[in-house]
């Protein structure tokens, strides 16, 4: 080895311990500070060197190796020449393996697009730094370079110039484009320093200046403010791959560390969410497929490859994120991490992701933003990957960006027509106009969510507390219980029928997000979710397409993927292997028949969406368990149907108490506080981390993570990075 989610928005309207170094001094021999807590300095001193593999505190990397050789032996099967990740799987084994043979000139030009517009680009231009990186000398002239003129005649930025008349149709703005874009233009610059780049006029060498402080911005807000796609099993991937790509191609000791440190906080992230391979929780942003198949989830294979929890085979063997990985020679997983996402449990994690941004608040000529950051054009990029588009505080600096730039006429933003008709009145009534649309107009508001989640060896629970009640979300799922890879319960407000369509990723609305949020709140292994909209549903030809809803709600239980069902007292049971969950609605439910000619099924012939007609206004309870809870199934299913259940009220006035067999009393209601036990329990106080591993203070940039005699210490205000 060497050394479719824009829609929304837009509907929307030193060595192995890693020591510090400063320049002209020794280095200190311990750069760790105080922790846990909230440190108020620096908790480690940097830029630290990674530790090379196999040094204490990193996983085992004969471990590691013999998984790099497994998973590179199922990649290499066949060759796609005009599949980045199946080249790179036959560059890498080749690399490492003297008796593996293939035959490189079937690559050619074919490997890449030529179309600088494309939406996504910005994926094929961080596959290709490392198709380029590994191949020169090995691939034919021909498809290097055309690899080297894809990066230079890439456009890396929306303001970037644009010839007249053209339309570009890529998506820069949301969180993980950010950071691939910034990616993609740092290490193509790196590897074209003196080539003149197409639309810009810039050296490769200026393209990467101009870019690192792009990439370190980045990288200090997730450490410091989560992610706005919180815990995505969709966008994670497109996260950490960017930052791998990095560490393994940078030449600079800062981004080299600080792109460890953030593709710890990602792994961190997705250790401490997945239950036997499956990151089956709340997500920013989710997708039908994945959210009712763990195995679609685009960073499953990820999860095999480092935490080995599941007896499931890849779900897919030229997986980026594993590759990159596999790749890989600077960066190792820190023990504690894979320790974490090892742990039968049962714990509970907080977390607090996102910046504050209240679509509802009163309007002000001048509203301040959060931290500091402004709401105008110069902040652009940051309010725009929270999904603020359309927040009555950002519609200025939105209408000015958008004339400026010519972005009405690219594909993503022809459905912004609402919004584009403000764009020749006075900004005041703009912004008047679309908070009085607040509930469904700021559908892409992701604002600062407080996620809870409760895992054992047997099951988990989790949501998004008491987030954005009533309002629409387009992509974000609020909760969810998990048993295995595919069983798995959750409730959405749909938006629109189910679509006539046998694809079963193909959803316009009906599994994919919420017309409107519940007003949620979980202790542990029981959660209440309580819908309301808080809008009545538009019906005009302008709005009702876009912002209606439909009059129910309705739950994902499929029968046929649990163990055991039950039925009873109003609630439905579901057993899979030694976990169990039960799900009840406050309004009486009936299982919706599907045509499998006309719509989709996922293969499966019985039941699967619960409905709950009557209203979009509900009531759904859940709670887990598991053998070690309550021995049997047959004593699970007792237990909770003898627990007393009220629901009292109606409208702004009703109320919820349940009381779990595990959990106590469960007190809730469409306003006031959430109760246990009599004692209220404050629901948005999280920090930005809390679990047995770490507790991470919100708005501080630094990690201490803990497990018995491992450790793993950042500050990305340093670069700091210590591993031991």
């Amino acid at each position: 080895m060497r050394a479719n989610r824009r829609e929304f928005l837009i509907a929307g309207a030193a060595g192995a311990l890693g020591i510090g170094l400063a320049a002209g001094c020794t280095p200190a021999p311990s750069p760790v500070g105080p922790a846990p807590g909230c440190p108020t300095g620096p908790l480690v001193v940097g830029p630290s060197v990674l530790p090379p593999p196999g040094s204490t505190g990193l996983v085992d990397e004969a471990v590691f190796q013999a998984r790099t050789t497994e998973y590179l032996q199922l990649a290499t099967q066949s060759l796609r020449p005009n599949d980045t990740a199946s080249v790179i799987a036959h560059l890498l084994r080749a690399e490492r393996d003297p008796g593996f043979t293939w035959d490189p000139s079937q690559v050619g030009a074919g490997i890449v697009s030529t179309d600088p517009y494309r939406d996504t680009d910005d994926f094929e231009l961080m596959y290709q730094q490392w198709t380029l990186r590994l191949g020169r000398g090995v691939l034919p002239q021909v498809a290097i370079d055309a690899i080297e003129d894809k990066i230079a005649n890439a456009r890396y930025r929306y303001d970037d110039p644009l010839p007249p008349g053209d339309v570009d149709d890529k998506w820069f703005w949301s969180e993980n484009h950010r950071i691939m874009f910034a990616v993609d233009e740092y290490l193509g610059g790196l590897a074209l320093p003196d080539r003149v780049f197409s639309f810009t006029g810039l050296t490769g060498a200026q393209h990467a200046e101009r870019a690192r402080p792009v990439v370190i911005d980045w990288i200090r807000e997730r450490s410091k403010f989560g992610y706005s796609e919180w815990h995505s099993n969709t966008y994670m991937k497109y996260d950490y791959a960017p930052l791998l790509t990095l560490v393994q191609w940078a030449d600079d000791p800062e981004l080299i560390a600080l792109g460890a440190a953030a593709t710890d906080v990602c792994l961190f992230d997705l250790a401490t969410h997945t239950f036997r391979g499956v990151y089956g929780v709340t997500h920013g942003r989710g997708y039908k497929a994945a959210k009712t198949n763990g195995r679609s989830e685009s960073s499953f294979s990820t999860a095999k490859f480092l935490f080995d929890t599941t007896d499931e085979s890849y779900s897919s063997t030229t997986d980026h994120g594993v590759l990159f990985l596999c790749g890989n020679d600077r960066y190792r997983l820190p023990e504690v991490i894979e320790r974490a996402a090892r742990h039968d449990g049962p714990v509970r994690i907080r977390e607090r992701h996102g910046v504050h941004l209240d679509p509802h608040e009163p309007w002000s000529p001048d509203p301040v933003g959060a931290y500091g950051y402004d709401y105008t054009t110069e902040n652009l990029n940051f309010w725009w990957s929270h999904g603020a588009l359309t927040a009555w505080q950002f519609i200025p600096p939105t209408l000015e960006a958008c004339n400026r730039w010519n972005l009405w006429d690219s594909e993503l933003f022809q459905k912004f027509a609402a919004v584009k008709d403000f764009a020749g009145v006075d900004p005041t009534v703009a912004q008047l106009a679309v908070r009085e649309l607040a509930p469904f107009a700021a559908a892409g508001v992701l604002g600062e969510a407080h996620t809870y989640t409760w895992r054992s060896s047997e099951a988990m629970l989790s949501c998004v507390v008491d987030h954005r009640f009533g309002d629409a979300m387009e992509q974000v799922h609020a909760w969810q219980a998990t048993l295995g890879t595919n069983a798995m319960v959750f409730t959405t407000h749909p938006s629109s029928p189910v679509k006539r369509t046998t694809s079963w990723n193909d959803d316009s609305g009906y599994w994919v997000g919420t017309a409107s949020m519940p007003r949620s709140a979980q202790r542990d292994r029981a959660a209440i979710h309580i819908y309301q909209p808080g809008y009545a549903a538009p019906t005009d030809p302008l709005l009702g397409p876009y912002f209606g809803y439909e009059p129910y709600t309705h739950a994902y239980f499929p029968l046929e993927r649990f163990d055991d069902v039950v039925g009873r007292n109003g609630w439905v049971f579901g057993r899979s292997g030694d976990g169990y969950v039960a799900l009840w609605s406050h309004r009486p439910t009936t299982w919706r028949t599907y045509d499998p000619a006309v719509e989709a099924t996922d293969g499966m012939t019985g039941p699967f969406d619960l409905l709950a007609p009557g209203g979009p206004d509900n009531v759904w309870i859940v709670e887990v368990g598991g053998a070690s809870d309550h021995g049997s199934f047959e004593a699970f299913v007792d237990a909770i149907t003898s627990a007393p259940v009220e629901v009292v009220g109606i409208g702004g006035q009703r109320t919820v108490r349940y009381v779990s067999p595990t959990e106590g009393e469960l007190r809730f209601g469409v306003n006031g506080p959430f109760r246990v036990d009599g004692v209220e329990v404050p629901l948005r106080d999280h920090p930005r981390h809390s679990s047995p591993w770490a507790e991470q203070c919100a708005v501080v940039e630094s990690f201490d993570i803990r497990d018995g005699d491992r450790r793993l210490v950042m500050d990305t205000t340093t670069a700091g990075r210590v591993v031991s």
